[in-house]
């Protein structure tokens, strides 16, 4: 999967993410370049191995900004990771 095959899937689902609006790449100076797509299994604080969608950044950003975000395979609704 690509990131802009997950970004059309999240809009077409209609779940709202900040991830991909111009405003928000644009203020910490990121591309849809700069994201890529990675299948993974994370604890989080509401459950234990929930299949998400890693999207991570290839190269850091504004500040060292270098975090990736994750979102639900069924749901497509953003997750946090259990520290």
């Amino acid at each position: 999967m690509t990131p802009s095959e997950l970004k059309a899937m999240i809009e077409a689902r209609g779940t709202a993410s900040h991830f991909f609006t111009r405003e928000t790449m644009k203020f910490f100076g990121d591309t849809m370049r700069n994201y890529g797509v990675r299948e993974t299994v994370i604890d989080t604080w509401s459950e234990e191995n929930v299949p998400v969608y890693e999207l991570y950044r290839r190269h850091p950003v504004k500040h060292g900004l270098q975090t990736s975000a994750y979102f639900r395979k069924d749901t497509l609704e953003t997750e946090h990771i259990k520290k």
